[in-house]
């Protein structure tokens, strides 16, 4: 038994300001030499570029049904026997989704801290936090913040409103833009958006001094201002698991290229992780900046913004005589949601203007203004099955065979549901972002490795 104190920062809804607070948080122990370990409540690739940054340690997911109850248990272990704070951000609303952040929660008895936007409301601030702490019997609580806090006034108005004052942790003001303020300060404290999420951290040349003015503003707080020993009244045990079951190294003596740049940015750690597990020397290289592929036996194309970039893949035309001669040789060539793409011949962008991509799948996409789709789903490959999710703002029509479709859990596969697995040659390409550690088997077959 392994115990950390450790709190699992959740909203009534998306948009509330936990990725900031999770990140400030991080951030505001790691500057004071602790230890933070930080996690990701589901599916997600954007906050945790944030999160690493703030806390210098990798982070990972935690979802119940991707991950599965024992993967989840083994990582907050691990993470507990190392650090002196455990953060896990939570995902849309506290119990929104199936498993929501409070099954995590409650499943294994981290305290939960409540972050709403108070912006626009003063006794229902009460009302709100009350809900939040008592509609699930059972559930670990930890407090609430306010944040986007017009003024002392309006703080002190919101914390008169609780029914248990002892639920107060503090007030985050709101960031006023300031047209004079030095390059950076204006919006220090902002993590800006755009259609996918948060602008990944590493795309910022500003980004650590944002993270450091939001680190700033919590420590004013009465959770800012929680040294060590405060934060002991949220010590959880978690317990030592059963040891793992051997990952199978069905990619031992294989070389597996990782597309990895601000067009190809969609990659959990553990994925990566999961690929050495195999055996496979993982190598990473840029589809924008890379005159051609490293040495590789397969290539993996993760999901990020090709749409964002699409003069400079086409400009690349080294990059894509390689890749074309990497199919060519019948060299296995892995694609998910924006890494398969880019394998199209065009693209309609949101501003209904057409442009060329590789042209290694028949087919084009189009840019969407909203959601085309959204939810966890799995795969089967190869009579295994690999977990993960869908979440994308394009469609693809494409003549390439479909081989397998997605599934919701618990659903059976239908015909034109799901996400469609295109097959071409040694192309596997589809929306759905895998899970690697869900079924390394599945992993091996779309990267020609060994099979079971």
């Amino acid at each position: 038994m392994t115990r950390c104190p450790a709190l699992l920062i959740a909203a009534p809804a998306s948009g509330q300001g936990k990725t900031t607070v999770t990140a400030a948080l991080a951030r505001l122990h790691a500057r004071q030499g602790r230890r933070v370990r930080v996690f990701k409540c589901g599916p997600d690739f954007l906050d945790p570029h944030w999160h690493q940054l703030a806390s210098g340690a990798p982070v990972h997911q935690l979802d119940l049904w991707m991950n599965g109850e024992a993967d989840c248990a083994q990582r907050l272990h691990e993470a507990a026997r190392d650090a002196d704070l455990i953060l896990i951000e939570g995902v849309m609303g506290l119990f929104d989704g199936q498993p929501s952040a409070a099954d995590l929660a409650q499943h294994f008895g981290v305290p939960v801290l409540a972050v709403v936007d108070a912006s626009a409301m003063a006794g229902t601030f009460g009302a709100l936090a009350f809900g939040l702490r008592h509609y699930r019997p059972g559930l670990p609580w930890a407090g609430v913040l306010a944040n986007r806090v017009g003024s002392a006034r309006h703080a002190d108005m919101l914390r008169d409103g609780l029914h248990d004052v002892n639920d107060w942790m503090g007030a985050l003001m709101r960031v006023q833009a300031d047209p004079s303020a030095p390059a950076g300060k204006a919006a220090a404290a902002l993590l800006p958006e755009r259609h996918l999420g948060l602008v990944a951290a590493h795309e910022l040349d500003d980004s650590l001094q944002r993270l450091d003015a939001a680190a700033d503003a919590l420590a004013a707080t009465p959770l800012g201002q929680m040294g060590l020993d405060d934060l002991q009244c949220w010590a959880v045990d978690f317990p030592a698991t059963a040891s793992p079951p051997t990952v199978p190294r069905l990619l031992a003596g294989r070389t597996v290229a990782v597309a990895r740049d601000a067009a190809f940015c969609f990659i959990y750690a553990a994925n990566v992780q999961s690929l050495e597990h195999m055996g496979a020397r993982v190598v990473f290289f840029s589809p924008l900046h890379d005159a051609a592929l490293p040495s590789c036996d397969a290539v993996w194309l993760p999901g990020g913004y090709p749409e964002l970039h699409t003069a400079q893949i086409a400009a690349n035309t080294g990059m894509l005589t390689s890749l074309r001669a990497h199919v060519a040789a019948g060299k296995p060539l892995w694609a998910e949601c924006g890494g398969m793409m880019a394998l199209f011949e065009s693209i309609t962008l949101a501003d209904s203007s057409k442009a060329p991509l590789w042209g290694l799948l028949p087919g084009h996409v189009t840019m969407q203004k909203r959601l085309a789709a959204l939810g966890p789903q799995q795969l089967a490959v190869a009579g295994h099955t690999l977990r993960g999710h869908t979440f994308h703002y394009s469609t693809s029509d494409s003549s390439a065979p479909v081989v397998a479709r997605t599934a919701r859990p618990n659903e059976a596969v239908a015909p034109d549901a799901g996400e469609a697995l295109y097959r071409q040659g040694s192309i596997h390409a589809s929306y759905f972002h895998a899970w690697f550690p869900s079924s390394p088997e599945a992993v091996a077959h779309l990267l020609g490795g060994a099979s079971v």
